[in-house]
């Protein structure tokens, strides 16, 4: 399965490197049989200025990815990201297309402003939540919980919270097991439940 993840100016670090490396040491603990390949995604080729200065140079451009299977949006400074009508566009085209999509802290502004129909339960940064129910009504944010599964959308909380979210998205695209031997890898408490 093809792995997206879509990353932007300001894009807090943790928030896509925690999904690399879940998904990148799942794939590295099956050998040959990996079943994830795993991308960062950016609105072009250039390099990335994340936060606190972090540069990332991203796989691909939105413009040029393979096909995707998974989109994993992350969070950071969102506010000039959402006014970007071409990335917008790519968000909504995206959802129309994978099998799934998740995003990490903010990353749900980036997914609600794309995808205009959005109306499910999610969540978000704690301290975000306020803004979050603010500009999009028609979403049911939840608090107090690592991360949501409504099915095509899984939403987590900020930064940490999206590692939680990306091992249980491997227990559900591949196994448990693996979910689990990939936390005992990474020496992370995995939070299994919402």
């Amino acid at each position: 399965m093809n792995i997206g993840i879509y990353i932007y100016p300001e894009a807090e670090v943790l928030d896509f490197s925690g999904p690399f490396e879940v998904f990148s040491t799942a794939s590295r603990l099956c050998g040959a049989e990996a079943p994830f390949s795993v991308y960062l995604i950016a609105e072009n080729s250039e390099a990335v200025p994340a936060r606190g200065g972090y540069r990332v140079l991203p796989d691909y451009s939105i413009k040029d990815h393979p096909p995707l299977d998974v989109l994993i949006i992350s969070g950071g400074v969102h506010t000039s990201e959402m006014e970007k009508r071409a990335v917008a566009n790519w968000i909504q085209h995206q959802a129309e297309s994978v099998e799934l999509i998740a995003t990490v802290c903010t990353g749900v502004f980036l997914l609600a402003n794309a995808v205009q129909s959005l109306s499910c339960k999610v969540t978000t940064h704690w301290e975000d939540i306020p803004e979050l129910r603010r500009m999009f009504g028609q979403l049911d944010v939840l608090e107090g919980v690592r991360w949501v599964d409504e099915g095509r959308i899984v939403s987590s909380g900020g930064i940490s919270a999206g590692i939680d979210m990306s091992l249980h998205l491997v227990s559900r695209l591949h196994s448990v097991e693996l979910a689990e031997k990939t936390a005992h890898q990474m020496e992370f408490t995995w939070t299994k439940n919402i």
